[in-house]
């Protein structure tokens, strides 16, 4: 990893087989004729009514059949029981600070990756710690970027020796806390940010993440939309690095298959009113709106079925993908779609997570936050030191060529043995480039049923 850095499913078991992956334009959806193929005598009340049949099946979408969805483990986990004494050790016992939204607008995401983490501490204090010492790790808000909240929970966790920092989820606070936290030496690892910005951010190579760039989600997104015969696409997006980001690459894919977005209104972080965006992309006619937003799709959401629009032409994003069963009437959202980056949750993952959170309803990243604490740990350890710096130097290793693991038992086994180890996680098949993005990931797509709650639908993997 470089200074300055440079832009380089369902049934995922072992290997993480590969369902098949949604090209828009191999799907075959018809481009609308902008005129009448019948000639030129017939009568302007039939031209009129051509374009009304015209426009009218321009907004009925008809995506792919959904393939619903069962998680599955990455692979099988190490024994505890096998696991060898460190060969290390460590005057400084790895200490890991979380920066993870408990306020704000993606407060919801704050639970499931809180429980990743302290999941995978667990599993590593259960077989001895990280260089023969247990780790630590200290829990602190981020907030949004409406507040100063981030910038103190890091002042606190740096006063504390923390060795890396795992968060923000937004992409907005991220920036807003980057240079303070790799500046000090101390790595940044996010299991949520997907801004393509970080790829090329100037970050004395301390900064992660097991979320991939929305270069995928975006591209996924769009096609996927295509390939349900949308020719035109409107969109409401939050202008921060995450929706504008997301905005262009969804853009970029839509045109590439041969579409259009005919309208793309934006809104700033802390806004409450939304009336004039959702006129707007609503007078545009799309065939399907995409709402880039956090939990200012509550708000949203009434305002566009208010004006007819159908459940089945709204699409969400990681950022808003979430229960609306106690937010919204019931069947609001039903038949809508979203994508969340990541595999699906394994039932022996959610039992887990359960073990450590029972409240627990939702499992967006958590693996990824599962797998940022299991690498760190293993960084360490290969590192032989808690130094974040020295860490960091060994997390493309850890995650690239060398034997399958799936845990940070079965991992430091090999490790503690003198073997090179391949770390693949909840998250997908984690290989990290130069710039400390994941080579390769899945997009979950999910389809809201009638209570307003997204269920698995189908999987698409990538690569970056």
């Amino acid at each position: 990893m470089t200074a300055l850095r440079t832009a380089g499913g369902l049934g995922q078991g072992t290997g993480y087989a590969r369902t098949a992956k949604i090209a828009a334009l191999g799907l075959g959806f018809a481009l609308f004729a902008s005129g009448c193929s019948g000639g030129g005598d017939s009568s302007a009340e039939d031209n009129a009514g051509a374009a009304e049949t015209e426009t009218a099946a321009a907004s009925v979408l008809s995506c792919p059949e959904s393939q619903g969805g069962t998680g599955e483990d990455p692979g099988a986990k190490g024994d505890p029981a096998a696991v060898p004494a460190s060969t290390g050790t460590t005057d400084v016992p790895l200490k890991i600070g979380t920066l993870l939204p408990t306020t704000g607008s993606l407060a919801y995401l704050g639970p499931p990756e809180i429980a990743g983490t302290n999941l995978a501490v667990k599993e590593i204090n259960d077989v001895g710690g990280v260089l023969g010492k247990d780790i630590e790790i200290v829990h602190r808000d981020s907030g949004d970027t409406t507040t100063d909240i981030a910038t103190q929970s890091v002042n606190d966790l740096l006063s504390q020796g923390v060795s890396a920092i795992v968060g923000a989820a937004s992409s907005g606070v991220s920036k807003t806390v980057i240079g303070n936290i790799t500046g000090a030496g101390v790595i940044q690892f996010s299991p949520a940010n997907t801004s393509p910005d970080f790829t090329t951010w100037d970050d004395n190579g301390l900064y992660w993440r097991t979320a991939p760039s929305d270069l995928l989600q975006g591209r996924i997104l769009g096609n996927y939309i295509m390939s349900c015969g949308a020719q035109t696409v409107g969109m409401v997006v939050l202008n921060d690095a995450y929706g504008t980001g997301l905005q262009s690459n969804i853009k970029a894919s839509v045109e590439d298959a041969g579409g259009q977005v005919v309208a793309s209104e934006m809104f700033n972080e802390g806004d409450s009113q939304f009336s004039s965006q959702v006129d707007s992309v609503v007078a545009a006619k799309p065939d399907a709106i995409v709402v880039i937003s956090f939990d200012q799709a509550k708000s949203i959401v009434p305002l566009l079925t208010a004006k007819g629009i159908d459940s089945s032409q709204l699409f969400f994003v990681d950022g808003n993908t979430s229960d609306y069963s106690k937010d919204l009437d019931a069947g609001t959202l039903e038949g809508a779609q979203g994508t969340i980056p990541g595999t699906f949750a394994s039932e022996n993952f959610k039992e887990s997570l359960l073990g450590v959170d029972p409240a627990l309803k939702d499992w967006s990243y958590a693996g990824e936050s599962y797998d940022a604490v299991t690498l760190l740990a293993l960084a360490a350890e290969a590192a032989g030191s808690t130094d974040g710096k020295a860490m960091a130097a060994q997390l493309e290793s850890v995650s690239g060529e060398g034997e399958k693991c799936y845990d940070f038992a079965g991992c430091v086994t090999i490790l503690r043995g003198g073997g090179d180890i391949d770390y693949d996680g909840y998250s997908g098949p984690i290989t990290f480039d130069e710039n400390g993005d994941p080579t390769e990931a899945f997009i979950g797509i999910y389809q809201y049923d009638a209570d307003n709650v997204p269920q698995p639908s189908r999987s698409e993997s990538g690569q970056l």
